[in-house]
């Protein structure tokens, strides 16, 4: 009787596993977005490249010829700012391409800014549009972003 006794009794455990719970699905980039992650990087690495060849020609001169430079009308001042503003610049692009939201809301002041002073300057152009159309975009992409 002690066989059927046993079956009775439900069956109980001391440890179970964790509840499964599927991972949010982490959205695809969008291919503009992935667009302009590269050119901001292109320009970014362009930016760094024209203030360090600057700067390596003055402190250098025998090792880097000033032929290199970029920017040949720019002071030590000047190069110093493209290196810092192209280096935030290529961490903007990559946290552009990693889909962060702080990338994207500085990527839209920054196009809104060009925008803005493009229209108070009156060079209302093809440059105009193509940034206005950029901001709408990434207005529209903005789900994308966590």
């Amino acid at each position: 009787m002690s066989a059927s006794a046993s079956t009775d009794t439900p069956v109980s455990f001391e440890h179970l596993p964790p509840r499964w719970e599927p991972t949010p699905a982490r959205p695809r980039l969008p291919i503009g977005v992935a667009i302009v992650a590269v050119l901001t990087a292109l320009l970014a690495l362009v930016m760094v490249l024209a203030g360090l060849l600057y700067l390596l020609a003055q402190f250098l001169g025998n090792f880097v010829p000033p032929s290199l430079e970029i920017f040949a009308s720019i002071d030590l001042w000047g190069a110093a700012i493209l290196v810092i503003l192209g280096a935030v610049l290529l961490g903007v692009a990559t946290s552009l391409w990693h889909q962060e939201t702080w990338a994207l809301w500085t990527t839209l002041v920054l196009v809104f800014g060009t925008c803005a002073y493009l229209f108070f300057t009156g060079s209302i152009t093809i440059l105009f549009l193509v940034f206005v159309a950029l901001f709408i975009y990434l207005i529209s992409v903005r789900r994308y972003f966590y």
